[in-house]
């Protein structure tokens, strides 16, 4: 995208929109759109008619929305420069992961294609945002999956956390203060029947984490 008028970034979100919600999420519909965007469910269909007839993604006729190359490319573009901008204001100035995204959200339409070569070197080419999502190569290839979801791990299993799907605030604070993130390494312990909480061990310590919230908190192996 040339440009950086209001509309020309509602596009851009669009699409980065479109492209977490194909590759991240559950699928792209119409109201997941909405949702993601906080927008009313009539403004995204126009918004996708208007994309489809700019040859940004297909929007057929039962609501199934898919991104053309071009739609890719832009996606990529601007889902990239988020999570480096991420990168920058946690590891360079420091700010708390709970706090970056909203800012990040700014800086992504802003970042050109020089500054973002610059923010690689700088940041020794990153793999992933600092919430474990990774950064999406260029060349258009999909990213490799970051594990499986917390709340489908078995008790008694040794496992390292990934990253996070969702990033809420609050969410990322309460994570943050328990030292649950990208890297730890720990046990589940114990899950309790009919939704009731995963609990997990770390550092010494035991924490009952929500259904919820372990459905949001990605896991592998220990290698």
């Amino acid at each position: 995208m040339s440009g950086h008028s209001h509309f020309a970034e509602s596009i851009e979100e669009y699409l980065e929109a479109v492209y977490r919600l194909e590759r991240e999420g559950p699928g792209v519909t119409t109201s997941g759109l909405a949702s993601s965007l906080g927008v009313a469910a009539a403004s995204v269909s126009g918004m996708l008619k208007k994309l489809d007839k700019d040859g940004y993604v297909e929007y057929g006729a039962r609501g199934e929305v898919k991104l053309t190359r071009k739609g890719l490319q832009v996606a990529v573009n601007v889902l990239r420069r988020h999570r480096l901008a991420e990168r920058l204001l946690t590891d360079v100035l420091g700010m708390p992961w709970d706090e970056v995204h909203s800012e990040a959200c700014m800086l992504e339409h802003a970042i050109s294609q020089r500054v973002e070569d610059r923010l690689i070197a700088l940041l020794g080419d990153p793999q992933t945002c600092p919430h474990g999502q990774p950064i999406p190569p260029r060349d258009l290839s999909d990213p490799v999956r970051i594990g499986i979801p917390l709340a489908q791990v078995d008790a008694g299993r040794r496992i390292v956390v990934s990253g996070v799907t969702e990033e809420i605030p609050e969410m990322l604070r309460y994570l943050g203060e328990v030292g649950l993130r990208p890297g730890v390494q720990l046990e589940v312990v114990d899950k309790a029947p009919l939704g009731g909480p995963v609990t997990v061990a770390f550092d010494g310590k035991s924490h009952a984490i929500s259904l919820e919230l372990a459905r949001m908190v990605m896991v592998n192996d220990q290698p």
